[in-house]
């Protein structure tokens, strides 16, 4: 059913991204100023180090995705929303840490890792110590449910990367198991982001809900999406080191689609290429891809993703959060049709 929020001051969605953007404005500001205050809860010793992972500029999803749940129609960002951006954005950027030393990158955001900077032992600790100021963070709140669901959402993430690695460069493909990392490792975020904008959003109860669903649904095809640049962009244009998933043997939805189409002798060969690490590697299989159909087909089943993130919405669409969540979502479907362009 549709619950509008009748306190809430009627604003068509925005026109374009950038529109958006400019909407969400505000609560980035107030975001980056958090975050800024976050660096003198740290030690003087790592105090530098902190900073140069929280000033670090990405796309700030999860933060877009806190301020779109829980948009109520007013510019100015409600202190609550703004506290529980930070609290999701540190919590990935920790994340981003740890994952940089297991696929040894060397380029983050268009700036060296921490890993390649002062090592991996530096690196794992600031991860730690990342994530346990964003816990603490998650305490400051008149509700216990924000520090429950970031727990829950860090062990997750961690239990992604712990399934994803004992797997190793020798795993069988398969699409379940493929399925089952990316849930953890990303959409958990999305979920957490989207169900605790809601909430604190004042949302009721059963948007909270699904909101949560678009989030995790959304997580999943955005994550599809970034498998498919390793094969299809370059390290300048995506701001990181591209590659780490196939040269450490991570079997992702572009090359488990690869596999499924050739035959036993070549898939063989494939896997032999992308365990090799070899630098040629990844443009001779992303050509392969493209002769295979397997980039279409990729982007498909992310626009897939997107449709039934969208469909959640579905009973909704008089919230004022609505129109924002299905312009982020069509701006990365639009992504994922930018993907086909050189093909």
């Amino acid at each position: 059913m549709s619950v509008p929020n009748s306190s809430s001051p009627k604003q068509p969605p925005p026109r374009n991204f950038a529109a958006l953007l400019e909407l969400l404005r505000p609560g980035m500001r107030a975001l980056d100023e958090v975050l800024r205050e976050q660096v003198a809860h740290f030690e003087p010793e790592v105090r530098d180090l902190a900073a140069y992972c929280l000033e670090s500029t990405g796309k700030r999803l999860r933060p877009l995705l806190v301020f779109m749940a829980g948009w109520s129609g007013r510019p100015t960002p409600e202190p609550l929303l703004v506290r529980v951006a930070a609290v999701v954005e540190m919590t990935h950027l920790a994340t981003l840490v740890h994952d940089d030393i297991m696929d040894h990158a060397i380029l983050r955001r268009g700036r060296a890792t921490v890993s390649s900077k002062e090592g991996p032992d530096v690196a794992v600790l600031l991860g730690d110590a990342l994530f346990a100021q964003s816990v603490w963070l998650s305490t400051q709140f008149p509700t216990t449910e924000v520090c429950q669901s970031v727990a829950v959402a860090t062990r997750q993430v961690c239990t992604g990367e712990i399934v994803q690695t004992l797997g190793g460069p020798g795993a069988e493909p398969s699409r379940e198991r493929y399925r089952r990392i990316i849930d953890l490792k990303t959409a958990e975020l999305f979920h957490v982001s989207c169900r605790l904008g809601a909430r604190l959003g004042g949302s009721p109860d059963a948007f909270v809900e699904a909101a949560g669903r678009f989030g995790r649904r959304l997580g999943i095809g955005y994550q599809i999406y970034d498998d498919l640049t390793d094969f299809v962009s370059s390290a300048e244009a995506a701001g990181k080191t591209l590659g780490t998933d196939w040269a450490s043997g991570k079997l992702t939805l572009p090359v488990l689609c690869l596999l499924e189409r050739v035959g036993a002798a070549e898939r063989e060969r494939l896997l032999q290429q992308l365990r090799s690490g070899a630098a040629e590697a990844g443009a001779t299989i992303a050509a392969r891809m493209a002769e295979t159909g397997v980039l279409r087909s990729v982007v498909e089943e992310g626009r897939a993703e997107i449709a039934a993130a969208l469909a959640e919405l579905a009973d909704w669409s008089e919230l004022p959060a609505v129109g924002l969540l299905r312009e982020l979502a069509a701006y990365l479907e639009g992504q994922l049709d930018k993907l086909l362009a050189p093909v």
